[in-house]
């Protein structure tokens, strides 16, 4: 007996017990929810642009990252002393506050004129307010110091880091439940149509809703001793709501199968667990393989997702192994309970066995025109562009997206893009003037860069401090433009005695982008070594492992070209295109090539059990299509659904995240699985299945490659 097999032989007889257990997991899950830590920004740490801005923010007095700006705009007519006077009471309850670090207005300066004076477009102010603490402090402290802003004579708009995380927060809370309710009912859907029962159909979407609850439980409980970002928690209820949804699918077919092939249902639940449950198991270490490339990021948040998928991965094997089929042992009979006539009966699977059989029939004709498909879908992923995601990742009416939009109507030079050029000087004294005249020098050489607008001076160098110039440009931070300049003034590398720094946004896009790029290509090795080895264990083939991976750089690939070719092209549904996450296309990467090995195991095993017993590639091939393509099928729509929910949402990230792998499942269930695996396994005919010897594999077939059987002739719709 298998240790599947023990393990369904034991739920069977202690699932009262095992559902306790499971209900304590989750009382305990809802109390980390309630006093879960606080979340964080999606950073990278330690990046040259990182120690430019703490200089820049000792130079000038106040740390960028928690200081916000309100914009202050009179309401109707006011006459100006009325709007004047309430502004600066608002600034004095703000200044009044402990948690209030200080306030900073550019009008209260000597000589400033007061808002209203003017013209329409003078009557807008504006102050820098700046929380005390941490960023993790400050953010916790914003939304009741926002909501001491609140005026009948001022419209008030709050923009900056601050109001931006917070916005982002809140959006991606209401993006979770919104993906949550609407992916829940249409996988609920599809599997009365795959079961036509309403108690297993609601069965997996019990468990799938259970391991997302644990999953984000335990990443809440961590974010009190770790760094935990906004975006894990969602993208981890997206892979855990579709894994543990899909795995619970797979066991519940399987045990149903055992039941109408005439097995008691101790019986039923072992054999299910023995089969299906392997594959739940070998499916959560590929998924949890392609997410290990993740902690190659160590220092980013990319490293925190993939020790939280890890954790939903687990909790979505564990459920479906232990909690399920102690449920499936306390229903019994009642499994079938809630029949719905009105389903019709699946189609039968012999359509899949005559579809493989009329691919291997012209496995040229099918396999080059389906490559030159996935091919050119993936052609515009050659011209990727990367940028981090700031405040016009939000929708416009945001309000920290809107007062961005303020920003740039009435004070169009603070909406410009700031490039920090920091000089830090060694504390060994020098001659002040030395490094004044290159100081200005170096102004001047920057101000005649192309797209320049102005530089302007900061605080005066001395002996042992820094000096700082604020360099300006109409130019959007991720323009090829924006980035020139950075690149341009990071070439000088020095001044006099001192070393020359860069802060600002095109800065830190950069610095963020060589940091995902420097650590993917042994993330990438990594995740496609451990992968080749664990499938050529499972399947015992040299040729099937390879042809495996490549199949998923095929599906990934056409997945990645269309998402430059939507959100940084801007066709289709995208309103305002921009360069993608620079984790996005390695976070896609680790995921999907773990779940795409799920479908692809489950099919090479069939068809290797057939191989097995006839010897017969050909024969295999088609059977193994016959026997798993339905329940790919299923799994796949579930997958699709859960994922395209996801790509409803109002980020541009989670929406890609979404968009991205709900297309690589759609194209690797239909594309790969349907059409150039039966074609591909019919050119490499028996050499599918050799390794060498003492491996379990095939000696060389001494005919070719190509399998010299004749293919049977594909019946037509009335039969075989």
């Amino acid at each position: 007996m298998s240790l599947f097999e023990t393990l369904g032989t034991f739920v069977f007889r202690r699932c009262r017990t095992v559902l306790v257990l499971s209900g304590l997991f989750l009382a305990f899950a809802i109390g980390l929810l309630l006093r879960g830590g606080p979340l964080s920004s999606g950073t990278i740490r330690g990046l040259p642009s990182e120690h430019a801005q703490r200089v820049v923010d000792e130079l000038l007095g106040r740390p960028s990252d928690t200081t916000f700006t309100a914009i202050f705009e009179a309401r109707g007519r006011a006459p100006p002393e009325e709007t004047f006077a309430e502004l600066k009471r608002l600034l004095g309850t703000l200044r009044s506050d402990a948690r209030v670090a200080g306030v900073a207005a550019p009008f209260e300066a000597p000589g400033a004129a007061r808002p209203g004076a003017g013209a329409d477009a003078a009557r807008a102010a504006l102050a820098f307010v700046t929380l005390k603490g941490d960023f993790k402090q400050a953010l916790l402290a914003y939304p009741s110091v926002r909501s001491l802003l609140v005026s009948d004579e001022l419209e008030i708009t709050a923009t900056g880091q601050l109001p931006f995380m917070h916005d982002l927060n809140r959006t991606l809370e209401r993006d979770l439940i919104r993906a949550e309710l609407l992916s829940l009912p249409v996988a609920l859907l599809v599997l009365l149509v795959v079961f036509r029962t309403v108690v297993a159909s609601a069965l997996p979407v019990g468990v799938g809703a259970l391991a997302v609850v644990g999953g984000i439980a335990l990443l809440l409980g961590l974010a009190h001793h770790v760094e935990i970002a906004q975006y894990a928690i969602n993208v981890c209820s997206l892979i855990g709501l579709g894994l543990a949804i899909d795995y619970s699918l797979f066991i519940v077919s399987r045990y149903r199968e055992e039941l109408r092939l005439g097995h008691d249902y101790p019986e039923s639940l072992r054999r299910a667990l023995g089969t299906a449950g392997r594959v739940v198991a070998f499916s959560g270490l590929a998924v949890g393989t392609g997410l290990s490339g993740l902690l190659f990021f160590h220092g980013s948040y990319l490293f925190t997702m993939g020790i939280g998928g890890a954790i939903v991965v687990a909790l979505s094997v564990l459920f479906a192994l232990t909690f399920l089929p102690a449920l499936l042992a306390v229903l019994g009979p009642r499994i079938h309970a809630g029949k719905l006539p009105w389903v019709r009966e699946a189609p039968t699977s012999a359509r899949w066995h005559r579809l493989a059989l009329l691919v291997m029939r012209r496995p040229l004709a099918v396999l080059l025109p389906t490559l030159v498909l996935l091919l050119a879908l993936g052609t515009p992923f050659l011209h990727l562009r990367l940028a981090s995601a700031d405040v016009r990742v939000l929708p416009r009416d945001v309000e920290a997206r809107r007062g961005l939009e303020l920003l740039r109507a009435h004070f169009p030079e603070l909406a410009a893009t700031p490039i920090e050029v920091v000089v830090e000087f060694p504390p060994a004294p020098a001659v002040g003037t030395e490094r004044e005249q290159a100081l200005g020098e170096l102004s001047e050489q920057i101000a005649r860069l192309p797209g320049v607008l102005r530089v302007e001076s900061g605080p005066p160098p001395s002996a042992t401090r820094a000096a700082l110039l604020h360099v300006l440009t109409p130019e959007p931070p991720e323009s090829e433009t924006a980035r020139q300049i950075v690149k341009t003034i990071r070439s000088y590398g020095s001044l006099a005695d001192g070393k020359i720094l860069v802060a600002g946004q095109t800065a830190s896009d950069l610095d963020a982008t060589d940091f995902v790029l420097s650590r993917a290509p042994y993330a990438v090795l990594v995740v496609v070594s451990v992968t080749l080895l664990v499938l050529f264990l499972v399947l015992r083939s040299v040729v099937l492992p390879i042809k495996a991976v490549l199949m998923n750089f095929l599906s990934i690939a056409g997945s990645f070209g269309a998402l430059v070719w939507i959100f940084q092209d801007g066709h289709g549904f995208v309103r305002e295109p921009r360069p993608l996450e620079p984790a996005l296309p390695v976070l896609l990467f680790c995921i999907l090539f773990g779940l795409s090995m799920d479908y692809e195991v489950l099919m090479l095993s069939r068809m290797k059990e057939c191989y097995a017993r006839t010897s017969d590639n050909t024969l295999s091939v088609a059977e193994g299509l016959e026997k798993s393509a339905g329940l790919i099928t299923s799994a796949a729509a579930i997958m699709v659904a859960v994922f395209s929910a996801f790509a409803l949402a109002k980020v541009v990230l989670i929406q890609a995240v979404g968009f991205g792998m709900a297309l690589a499942v759609l194209l690797d269930a239909t594309v790969v699985r349907v059409l150039l695996v039966p074609a591909t396994m019919r050119l490499f005919g028996d050499l599918n299945w050799w390794a060498p010897r003492g491996f379990g594999g095939r000696s060389p077939p001494k005919r070719g490659p190509i399998s010299q059987a004749r293919l049977p002739v594909p019946a037509g719709p009335g039969g075989r």
